[in-house]
């Protein structure tokens, strides 16, 4: 099929190369404009961009998809079908009623469930048991498209948001390749979304992570492993910043406490009470330090019981 694609990072380059290997004709690329990243502030060009102009792929990279300039520009390029991957902006109606097949999305979650930013985030924070990947036909409104095609794989307990990136790029990759034959034959019967079982997925901010130590260990736990690699979860010691990369719910501890207080130590952890248990600390990077087991960390930094954090 002759493809229209549209995407942004790292986690939309897996399925434009799974689609270029496939053999399917990308005629054009859509992704964000370049942009200032990094802590330099340094302007480079977004993941997708990059792996399209190794392939000397044709690229569009418009500030606004909606405008009159943008659709004339799209029209330029054939193509039976838009995929869109992560591209961050919507699409007019006229651009979804564009293609012959239409525009479709490949989402990182199991829609109506976890529609919007970041679902792969938040099937952690809130201790989901399994996600998966839906695409969908795309319509007005925010992932609010009948379902295609879904997939389901299990959390598993000790999962991070990177690896859960991951796992979930490569399902979303392999996914769209079988998708677009069924599409072309005729093959698919749409699902509507049950609307009663929609929930959202807000965007990740930094703030998010800076750990309330009166919440409960489970929800804690969940952070440390969600926001894991960004914007990761942290606590301040010292009126230093101490991310917390690896942690679990841990069992032993007095009730009288008060939560982020450190009560107990040994060689390879700390621990911390919360608001209804404690977290036993086995991770950690101190501001301006590099990421160490805690081990390490206590070997190199006096951490008294009864500290504060």
């Amino acid at each position: 099929m002759k493809i229209i694609f549209m995407g942004t990072p790292d986690f939309a380059v897996c399925s434009l190369e799974a689609l270029i290997k496939a053999g399917h004709e990308v005629t054009c690329v859509v992704t964000q404009p370049d942009r200032q990243r990094g802590r330099g502030g340094a302007v480079s060009s977004s993941p997708v961009k990059q792996c399209a102009l190794k392939y000397g792929i044709n690229v569009l990279t418009p500030e606004k998809i909606r405008t009159e300039e943008s659709v004339k520009s799209l029209k330029e390029y054939e193509a039976d079908i838009f995929v869109v991957c992560a591209f961050g902006q919507i699409l007019s109606e006229e651009i979804l009623n564009m293609p012959k097949y239409g525009c479709v999305n490949i989402h990182a979650s199991l829609l109506p469930h976890l529609r919007g930013a970041a679902p792969i985030q938040w099937s952690i924070l809130n201790g989901d048991e399994e996600t998966g990947v839906t695409i969908q036909q795309m319509a007005k409104g925010l992932d609010t498209g009948d379902i295609l095609y879904e997939k389901k794989i299990k959390i598993s307990p000790d999962e991070t948001g990177d690896s859960l990136f991951d796992r979930l790029m490569e399902l979303g990759a392999s996914m769209i390749t079988e998708l677009l034959p069924l599409i072309e034959e005729g093959r698919i019967n749409p699902v509507k979304q049950d609307e009663s079982k929609a929930t959202y997925a807000s965007k990740i901010t930094k703030e998010m992570g800076h750990i309330n130590w009166n919440d409960d260990s489970e929800k804690i736990e969940r952070y440390v492993r969600g926001l894991n690699s960004w914007p990761s979860a942290y606590t301040y010691i010292d009126n230093r910043m101490l991310k917390i990369w690896k942690a679990s719910v841990y069992d032993v501890f007095d009730k009288n406490t008060e939560p982020g207080t450190v009560y107990d130590t040994g060689k390879d952890y700390f621990a911390v009470k919360t608001g209804n248990g404690a977290l036993k600390i086995l991770e950690v990077q101190l501001e301006g330090k590099k990421r160490m087991s805690t081990g390490d960390f206590l070997r190199g930094y006096s951490l008294n019981r009864e500290t504060k954090l």
